[in-house]
């Protein structure tokens, strides 16, 4: 399974896949780039502001074309909870929610590019070139599975709250090509577009509570790990054919801990 090795990069690893120009995030040489507005974004810690808010700059272009892994997240039964508590312990369940998968994103070198409240979109092998990025995406959901679990769960119920059947994170992973860019003069950071973003989006809303959906392009990439998985057909709002999805689920075990399953109990 995919780990990052570099987690604390001294240099902006964007700027140096894109350009290969070493600019200090960390350390006494990062000192004067701060002064300047350079600083590490919020996208992910081991890039700069310069790859989320001057896109035209490094790439030299508005938009590019480019091969991602896109990784949708949404905590499920959010709607429901929201209805029995009141909006600080609300905010405490989105902020352990978006923390949690942020970390695990940030670990397997993706980046979270949007947060939606209750979910965020996240990309993977940009501007961090990342060889096996449907892995290290599929890797990435997993642990959010896992931590989420875990940490949500602990803070339920330190709150004395009896959550709906349904409370839990849906994750969905799928691979193709994007475009990548600035498309709006009112905001300056870069997002992704294109079909493969529609569908990832549209199968997200298809993950129940604890499960990752895994699309069949994304799964070709990652053998490894969606062998021998149990596969659902799904039909998707906007989607003319139906879409064949890998499942897998997070096991919970406190005596021998596992990082992943599959929804065959197969490690």
């Amino acid at each position: 399974m995919f780990h990052s090795t570099r987690d604390h990069a001294r240099i902006c690893r964007g700027c140096w896949d894109q350009m290969r120009i070493p600019v200090p995030i960390r350390g006494p040489l990062a000192v004067p780039f701060r002064i300047f507005g350079i600083s590490r974004s919020k996208m992910n810690p081991n890039i700069c502001t310069l790859c989320e808010r001057a896109f035209h700059r490094v790439k030299k272009q508005k938009h590019i074309p480019a091969t991602v892994t896109i990784l949708f997240a949404d905590i499920r039964g959010f709607t429901h909870l929201s209805e029995l508590i009141n909006p600080s312990e609300l905010s405490d369940i989105v902020r352990t929610f978006q923390d949690q998968c942020a970390k695990e994103i940030w670990a397997h070198d993706g980046i979270v590019n949007k947060q939606m409240g209750d979910g965020l979109m996240s990309i993977f092998n940009f501007p961090i070139k990342v060889e096996n990025h449907a892995e290290a995406a599929i890797a990435a959901a997993l642990e959010i599975q896992q931590q989420c679990k875990d940490s949500l769960g602990a803070l339920i119920t330190s709150l004395g709250i009896t959550p709906p059947g349904t409370l839990g994170v849906g994750v969905d992973v799928h691979t193709g090509p994007v475009e990548i860019g600035q498309f709006s003069t009112d905001r300056s950071d870069f997002t992704a577009l294109g079909g493969t973003v529609n569908l990832a989006a549209r199968l997200e809303a298809k993950a129940v509570a604890g499960e990752v959906l895994i699309s069949a392009e994304c799964a070709a990439l990652a053998p490894d790990i969606t062998n021998d998985t149990l596969t659902r057909t799904l039909k998707l709002k906007g989607i003319e054919l139906p879409v064949l999805a890998h499942v897998l689920t997070v096991a919970h075990n406190t005596e021998t801990p596992k990082p992943w399953t599959s929804s065959l109990g197969l490690i």
